[in-house]
C-alpha cells in the first residue's frame, strides 16, 4: 500500500449527543451536521468526525446494531491512497495478510471508495480514495 495521508479520524460513539457536547461545546471544534457531526476545518486534520456507532454498524454490516460477536470499535481512521484501484489492491493485501474485511471495496454515494477492517486495537481502519481530497 502507498498511503498518501491520513484522510479522516472519527471517534465512534454509542451516545452522539454526549460526544457532540464534549467535542463541540467543551473542546470547541467547529463540527456540524445532524447525527454525524464533522468538519474539514479542524487544523491538522483533513476530516474529523464523531461517528455514531449505529451508523458505523450500518456502513460496515448494513444493520444499525454492531454485531455482538465483534469487538465494539472506539474510533475510525482512514488512510488515503492514490486511486480506486489502489483501494482494491489494499483489500487484497489485507485479506492476504489474514485480516477480515468488514465490507468489500465499494464506492459510497459521496464518491469515496473504501474498504474497512477492524484492527487488533478495536479501531475501524479504512483504506480509501476520495476524489475531493486530491484536487
Amino acid at each position: 500500500m502507498n498511503v498518501q495521508f491520513v484522510a479522516s479520524v472519527a471517534p465512534i460513539t454509542p451516545d452522539p449527543v454526549a460526544s457532540g457536547r464534549l467535542y463541540v461545546e467543551v473542546v470547541g471544534l467547529p463540527l456540524d451536521g445532524d447525527d454525524y457531526i464533522h468538519s474539514e476545518n479542524v487544523p491538522g486534520s483533513r476530516h474529523f468526525g464523531v461517528w455514531p456507532l449505529a451508523q458505523a454498524a450500518e456502513a460496515c454490516f448494513g444493520a444499525s446494531e454492531w454485531p455482538a460477536d465483534r469487538r465494539v470499535p472506539q474510533a475510525s481512521i482512514e488512510f488515503e491512497v492514490e486511486d480506486k484501484d489502489a483501494v482494491r489492491a489494499a483489500e487484497a493485501e489485507l485479506r492476504d495478510a489474514g485480516y477480515e474485511v468488514l465490507h468489500p471495496t465499494r464506492t459510497e454515494p459521496w464518491g469515496q471508495t473504501v474498504v474497512r477492517v477492524l484492527s487488533p486495537e478495536g479501531l475501524i481502519i479504512g483504506i480509501s480514495y476520495a476524489p475531493s481530497m486530491h484536487s
